[in-house]
């Protein structure tokens, strides 16, 4: 329903408005040139502005845009943002690096029920949904968070401390992995990297460079009938499924309730469309994550300031589970011989996905950049599946 208390309340109004708070802060980023957003992405504020444009009745708390963002703008970016995955080619390139990133992914999972256990008596009972939708940032990226937080049915409160608990350790979590770069020569002699590697790793890359051509308006169609196609599908499948597991099981019918089911539908679909020729249809990463900020936008619409209150302890928590993920990436390198720059950038693929993984490769080896993009686009795949297993596991962990 339209709130006709709120000063822009028409659908397409609140929908402009979404889109232009996420368009206005990256244009903002690409005209200034702020030091700031090299600290705190546009992700935060495209998130919180909308929060305080509810609060102060300039949009509604309550409108048909939001409940169609999540029917039909969130499979759309999932589509366009998994038809791209490869993962031969990321193995091609990175080698063992891709099996420390799975380590870092576990070590996302484990951390998650750990800090949980230790934080979750401060904080509210459904906050396992929202270190759940965190798992998702952590694990793949803004997509998979999304994704995980309608899965779960996160609150939009929770999904606001997960985006700033991503944010506060994105400060301290990025430099990091970029100062390791001057402590290369040591960390690979203590992680007994071949000294062939690096050498193997840069021929790989140069063999293999993927160029994103401008669309033609017949592949824009192509895209567009793919992602509208999937998401039918999805959406009239999930229901019967749904049904047929709460008939199996009653407790699979807790899990994989509707939405669950056409999330992992239009997942998996996607997945296996980036097997195809699909997955040369140009420009749509580009276009899924400037849907994920709309949607983002659309979260901080619907959120109170209020429930932000516990966000010192949530934040309190994620320190201590981006400690354990780097426990597991050291392991990794050290079981699988793998180099710090390999490391860093599968760190970088995990909690900062797409945006901060050629970051960090530009930082540590440039030829990798390619080959960063691919290894968080593996993440992306990945996020769906095990983030919801991760806010299942914490809640489970700690008896609620």
């Amino acid at each position: 329903m339209e709130n006709p208390e709120a000063l822009i309340s028409s659908p397409i109004g609140v929908l402009a408005v979404l889109s232009f708070v996420a368009a206005f802060f990256f244009m903002l980023e690409q005209t200034t040139r702020a030091k700031l957003f090299q600290y705190i992405p546009p992700l935060l504020f495209i998130y919180a502005t909308p929060v305080f444009l509810n609060n102060f009745g300039v949009i509604p708390s309550s409108s048909p845009i939001y409940s169609g963002l999540s029917a039909y703008l969130l499979p759309a970016f999932i589509v366009l943002m998994l038809i791209k995955v490869n993962v031969p080619a990321v193995v091609k390139v990175m080698g063992k690096g891709v099996l420390v990133m799975l380590m870092g992914t576990a070590g996302v999972m484990v951390g998650a029920v750990v800090a949980y256990l230790l934080v979750h008596s401060w904080l509210s009972d459904d906050a396992w949904k929202g270190y759940g939708a965190l798992a998702g940032s952590w694990i793949g990226g803004t997509a998979n968070m999304a994704a995980t937080a309608e899965m779960l049915g996160t609150s939009e409160e929770q999904f606001g401390l997960a985006v700033i608990a991503d944010n506060v350790i994105y400060v301290f979590w990025l430099p990091l992995l970029l100062m390791s770069r001057d402590f290369a020569d040591r960390f690979n002699k203590w992680a007994r990297v071949p000294a062939e590697r690096l050498e193997s790793m840069d021929a790989a890359a140069e063999v293999h460079v993927e160029d994103d051509h401008a669309p033609t308006m017949p592949q824009y169609l192509f895209l567009i009938a793919v992602v509208i196609g999937v998401t039918w599908v999805g959406t009239a499948a999930a229901p019967h499924i749904a049904a047929w597991l709460a008939s199996v099981s009653p407790g699979l019918g807790t899990v994989f309730g509707v939405t669950t089911t056409r999330i992992l539908l239009v997942t998996t679909a996607a997945l296996l469309l980036s097997t195809t020729r699909v997955s040369t249809l140009p420009n749509s990463t580009a276009m899924g994550t400037a849907l994920i900020y709309i949607f983002v936008a659309g979260m901080g619409a619907r959120a109170s300031v209020a429930g932000l209150a516990e966000a010192p302890m949530f934040v309190a928590g994620a320190f201590v589970w981006i400690i354990i993920h780097g426990l597991f990436c050291l392991a990794g390198a050290w079981l699988f011989r793998v180099d710090i720059h390999s490391v860093a950038i599968a760190s970088a693929a995990n909690i900062g996905a797409a945006a901060s993984a050629p970051i960090v490769a530009a930082h540590h080896r440039p030829n990798l950049v390619p080959a960063s993009i691919l290894m968080a686009l593996l993440g992306y795949a990945l996020g769906n599946y095990l983030a919801p297993l991760t806010g299942h596991l914490a809640r489970m962990a700690a008896g609620q």
